[in-house]
């Protein structure tokens, strides 16, 4: 589905039914280098079960062109306005990794416009190693490498990908691949600056879920857990899985989902 968001088009999966306006609507925002299609399962089992779905691409990602992001500020005013043009009242975001620092930052300018939030592998702050920062600026390939390795958990490496004849690691290598060049190096360069107060979170009144894995080599699980105590009355879940939740383990993360938006 397109719409118009600050001048430019911009695509949003809808889960495969039509989008309804008069259902509850979750917006899920995807990390960095990738594209709506990380939230395949989850969005396609929302949208089949009552809720209208819009998993965005965010602008110079999957199907949606125009310039990368420089902060994650941005990307949340770009997120406020997605809201805007899709005319959703009060939508749940669900974010993961960089897309949960979106997702948070958007609750905390404007969270009377928010009504649920699941931050999945998150951490603030979130830094990112000077080495991978530096291939991605140089658009090594490397720096794809190390965003696919890091964001698994070890023993999920040689998994087999739903998709025909791929493992995970390779299925995942693919999509990042697909990225546009310098996507990878601004959505870093946007993690590893973003900060948020204590006093901020502490401050946050919409509910909240987090979701962490226990084997996340790219935001640790101590740190998730850190950021849910934060959180007025926020909802922590462990999961045993890394980085990549929504396929290393897509039925547990759907679970902890159905829970909490209900």
């Amino acid at each position: 589905m397109q719409f118009i968001v600050e001048g430019y088009p911009a695509y949003a999966y809808t889960g495969g039914r039509a989008f309804d306006p008069g259902l509850p609507a979750i917006v899920f925002i995807h990390g960095a280098a990738f594209d709506h299609s990380v939230w395949q399962w989850q969005s396609r089992y929302f949208a089949h079960h009552g809720f209208s779905v819009l998993a965005v691409d965010l602008p110079g990602h999957g199907r949606s062109p125009g310039a990368p992001r420089a902060t994650i500020e941005d990307w949340s005013r770009w997120i406020a306005s997605f809201i805007d043009s899709a005319a959703l009242e009060r939508p749940a975001l669900v974010g993961h990794s960089m897309g949960s620092l979106i997702a948070l930052e958007t609750a905390l300018r404007h969270g009377e416009r928010i009504s649920k939030l699941a931050l999945v592998g998150t951490a603030t702050p979130m830094p990112v190693g000077d080495a991978f920062l530096a291939a991605a600026r140089d658009d090594s390939p490397a720096a794809l490498d190390m965003e696919a390795v890091w964001g698994h958990s070890r023993q999920s490496q040689l998994a087999q990908s739903p998709v025909p004849g791929m493992n995970l690691l390779g299925a995942s290598r693919m999509l990042n691949g697909r990225s546009r060049p310098g996507a990878l190096a601004a959505a870093l360069d946007a993690c590893n600056r973003y900060r948020t107060s204590t006093q901020a979170l502490n401050s946050l009144q919409v509910p909240t879920l987090v979701v962490a894995g226990r084997r996340d080599q790219m935001t640790s699980f101590k740190a998730g857990k850190a950021v849910a105590g934060e959180i007025p009355g926020a909802r922590f879940v462990a999961l045993d899985a890394g980085h990549s939740m929504m396929s290393e383990a897509p039925r547990e993360l759907l679970a902890a989902l159905r829970e909490f938006l209900g």
